[in-house]
């Protein structure tokens, strides 16, 4: 079963920045993508963005220009900086771990506890 901890939110001031960790463990196999998904109070989880072992990277619109996602293969670790943040980007953020294929990423069904992060205007 593979394990997913978050770290790294908090309390940002609007134009603030954040960045975000994740470390995967426990899989019994290679790990092709990460991302990582958002979810505000009475909304559903969105994907934020993702990238590939090769390092391909796909953004959500919303972000595109302020969020960097990065990654180490081998210590299956996903990182997620957040600059520009604005009070929108207020959620719960979950990392993941899944697969690309045809561009599209599909995540495997295993979810940390995800790391809060809140941006005030």
């Amino acid at each position: 079963q593979v394990q997913l901890v978050e770290s790294g939110g908090g309390l940002v001031q609007a134009g603030g920045s954040l960045r975000l960790s994740c470390a995967a463990s426990g899989s019994p196999f290679s790990i092709d993508a990460m991302g990582w998904y958002r979810q505000a109070p009475g909304k559903q989880r969105e994907l934020v963005a993702f990238i590939t072992s090769g390092g391909r990277t796909n953004y959500q619109d919303c972000v595109k220009g302020r969020f960097t996602i990065s990654r180490d293969v081998a210590k299956n670790t996903v990182y997620l900086q957040m600059n520009s943040l604005k009070p929108e980007d207020t959620a719960v953020y979950y990392c993941s771990a899944g697969l690309e294929v045809g561009g599209s990423y599909y995540a495997y069904d295993y979810w940390g506890q995800g790391t809060q992060v809140t941006v005030s205007s």
